[in-house]
């Protein structure tokens, strides 16, 4: 509960991890913290969460299901943040947030990636 950052390459190259589940305590995703870990498929976020800096979940390339709980999207470092992710990747946000995220920077490149989500029914709202 003491974790607030995940350090940069913290988990690069991890073949093995299939799903992240990051600690509510955590506001920083660090620069390419998930780099190449060919076998996670999803990864919840916190909506704690402020910044995720530059190639955090970058070749991927199993990742297709990432939960962003944040009402107010984090800030990104760039473009490549989600760079060559699983086919058919979605990105599921607070209903409420959807349009917020879909027009922030960094985060309109992934525009058609984005889903409203039901975060306390776990349900998918489109």
């Amino acid at each position: 509960d003491s974790v607030t950052m995940i350090g940069s390459s913290a988990f690069e190259d991890c073949t093995s991890l299939t799903s992240v589940n990051i600690p509510d305590s955590v506001t920083t995703i660090g620069n390419g913290a998930f780099f190449n870990c060919p076998s996670l498929t999803s990864v919840n976020i916190p909506d704690r969460v402020t910044t995720i800096r530059t190639g955090a979940f970058e070749y991927c390339t199993s990742l297709t299901s990432v939960y962003c709980k944040a009402t107010t999207p984090p800030s990104l470092g760039g473009t490549s943040v989600f760079y060559s992710n699983g086919s058919g990747r979605k990105i599921y946000v607070p209903i409420e947030s959807v349009e917020a995220y879909r027009s922030a920077d960094g985060w309109s490149v992934y525009a058609s990636a984005i889903v409203g989500y039901d975060f306390e029914n776990g349900v998918v709202v489109e």
